[in-house]
């Protein structure tokens, strides 16, 4: 994959796309929640001085188990700013915090519920009511904050004659612009659970979604669509996230043929189009029921998009790589944001290496010489790097490098292990090479950075299976390579936080000498295409490339706009009839793999997906 945009783990079975494998936040004391639902998805409409009870429920991701009761009992809080009076406050535990968790105890996995009553002020007008989940004395629990979005307004009716009879109803118009004789009464729903918790994706990326919507209302669904939102609220167009799968412009999915009770769970699975712009947007759809609109009810789509592709393809050369064309040049030293030090590891990174090593500062003077096995404890805190290296703390105003003295020596961040943290099946917490704490006011975090040679960084990716086919092993290892060499040229994506990718799913799923170990046969497709990268008209090709296509790739015009000559549509067969996941741009995996089982080497892969393209070795 490359150029900014499109890498994710394709051995992982349970990825929509590549770009978007879930990367979960990490727990603060013990304590981790994720929303899966929360009332009328947050947007409500009160008229002055009325009533309505709210709930807000969280599944509890932590190691901790919740109670209502105790020294760390779970409740609400009102929040930006924290602990602030509410104009909505009625019959809470306190005028700051609405209330406490429903459920006596929430085990790790379970769901807990916040449920409380808002009362709306005398003065119209939009209102935003934030609040957050805490166990008490102890932590604002990370996933647990939430916002409703209150129109206070006077009722409006409208009043029609149908020969002598009057009737009062409220407007309820449809997407297509025309208006509903169904009445709304007694249709509410309420998003339970939805197949991704954040999505971090690149431009024009094609996203499956599931939600698993709750009939709270008390009339029975019979027909049901997921249809685009009638207020233009979203911000996003709907013309900006169509999927080729809709049913229409306006629909993206029907169901019918059963029913759907009262109190009874209902899920809709569609795709639909990340934006084309870098930023956070809110993909807004709604739910039809009954041929009638469910009032005040949306599935909003929170949706990060990293990198755009046209930014990266435009992104210039830097002046000092400006010599970095088809000529052979030295091999690159690439530097791997690995890690944000964060609650993950208690703000802190234990570092050894397996051959003696040295703590340096960015200015090069030595803190210390530490032997074989010998660890430090580092972190930055107000504007100094503190560290123990056995002799108590110590600071330097410059940040640390921990640098082996033996080429290839491998350093271990001690307390740091996936498989605590992240659910994984390793600890994947061992590197090459040199390791840097470094902070940056960019982002304002502190991350962890691998220093190494651009093709050992490549024996770290986890971006296919040790087991997959050869031939296409060798297409994405230089693939991966163009990827890797394009953002040390430009330094596209990180320049203010000092690294040139990340290790993570939205860039190169990179982990390190622990997986090196694991894959010996993606070693091999590394020394096999040893500085080899996709070049075009003797520069540096970006070269975008997804999960899997319906039968043909899309042209780059089709999704970012513009023109690049090597990314033009082409057929693939072994996808035929298949969904398309991802922006479809570039080179499918599946069909890469596919043509690899037929035969197909990977030279020829990729000079089929990027036409015109050279397959230059750049450094030896």
């Amino acid at each position: 994959m490359i150029a900014v945009f499109f890498i994710g783990a394709i051995c992982c079975s349970n990825l929509f796309f590549l770009g978007t494998k879930e990367a979960s936040a990490a727990s603060k004391k013990g304590y981790e929640a994720m929303q899966i639902m929360v009332s009328g998805s947050g947007t409500l409409t009160l008229q002055p001085h009325e009533s309505k009870q709210v709930m807000v429920q969280f599944q509890n991701l932590g190691p901790n188990t919740w109670t209502n009761t105790g020294a760390k009992y779970v409740s609400v809080y009102t929040y930006n700013p924290k602990y602030r009076l509410s104009d909505f406050e009625n019959g809470w535990l306190a005028s700051d915090q609405p209330a406490k968790l429903i459920e006596a105890s929430v085990p790790v996995g379970g769901v807990g519920t916040i449920q409380f009553t808002l009362t709306a002020p005398a003065n119209v007008g939009v209102y935003k009511e934030s609040f957050y989940l805490a166990a008490e004395e102890t932590a604002w629990i990370p996933g647990g904050e939430f916002t409703f979005t209150i129109n206070v307004q006077e009722q409006t009716t409208t009043t029609t004659k149908s020969s002598s009879t009057k009737t009062t109803s409220s407007s309820n118009s449809l997407t297509d612009g025309t208006a509903s004789p169904v009445s709304t009464e007694g249709l509410s729903a309420t998003v339970l659970l939805r197949s991704k918790k954040d999505l971090k994706v690149e431009a024009g990326t094609v996203i499956e979604y599931t939600v698993g919507i709750k009939n709270t209302g008390t009339v029975p669904w019979s027909s049901r669509e997921v249809r685009t939102a009638d207020l233009a609220m979203a911000s996003v167009t709907s013309s900006e996230t169509k999927s080729g799968t809709w049913l229409s412009a306006s629909k993206l999915i029907a169901k019918a043929g059963d029913t759907v009770n009262p109190g009874a769970l209902d899920f809709f699975t569609f795709s639909f189009t990340a934006p084309k712009t870098k930023g956070n947007h809110t993909v807004r759809y709604q739910l039809a029921v009954n041929e009638t609109t469910v009032p005040d009810f949306y599935i909003d789509i929170p949706v990060e998009v990293t990198t755009g592709a046209p930014e990266a393809y435009e992104s210039p050369l830097l002046e000092e790589q400006t010599s970095s064309l088809v000529n052979e040049i030295a091999e690159p030293i690439m530097r791997i944001g690995v890690l944000i030090v964060d609650e993950e590891t208690s703000d802190q990174v234990i570092i050894s290496c397996n051959a003696d090593w040295e703590l340096r500062d960015g200015t090069s003077n030595l803190m210390g010489t530490l032997e074989a096995g010998e660890n430090v404890t580092a972190f930055y805190k107000k504007g100094k790097y503190w560290f123990n290296r056995g002799r108590g703390l110590e600071s330097t105003s410059y940040y640390l490098r921990f640098i082996p003295k033996e080429e290839d020596a491998v350093c271990t961040v001690e307390n740091f292990d996936r498989r605590v943290t992240r659910n994984t099946a390793n600890a994947d917490n061992t590197f090459r090479d040199v390791l840097e704490l470094r902070y940056n006011d960019y982002k304002d975090r502190t991350w962890l950075i691998n220093e190494l040679p651009i093709e050992e960084y490549l024996y770290g990716l986890a971006e296919t299976s040790n087991s997959s086919h050869a031939e296409y092993q060798k297409t994405l290892i230089t693939v991966a390579r163009t990827y890797a060499l394009y953002h040390y040229e430009r330094a596209t994506k990180y320049k203010n936080e000092y690294f040139h990718i990340s290790s993570y799913s939205w860039d190169q799923v990179y982990n390190g000498q622990g997986h090196e170990a694991r894959s010996p046969r993606i070693v091999e497709a590394v020394d096999a295409t040893r500085g080899v990268t996709v070049t075009y008209d003797g520069e540096t090709a970006i070269t975008p490339y997804f999960s899997r296509s319906d039968g043909r790739t899309r042209d780059w015009s089709e999704v970012w706009g513009g023109s690049v000559p090597w990314c033009q549509s082409v057929a693939t067969p072994c996808d035929a009839g298949k969904t398309l996941w991802g922006h479809g741009v570039g080179l499918s995996a599946s069909a890469a793999l596919c043509m690899a089982k037929n035969g197909q080497t990977w030279d020829d892969i990729l000079n089929y997906f990027y036409q015109g393209i050279d397959l230059a070795q750049r450094w030896e």
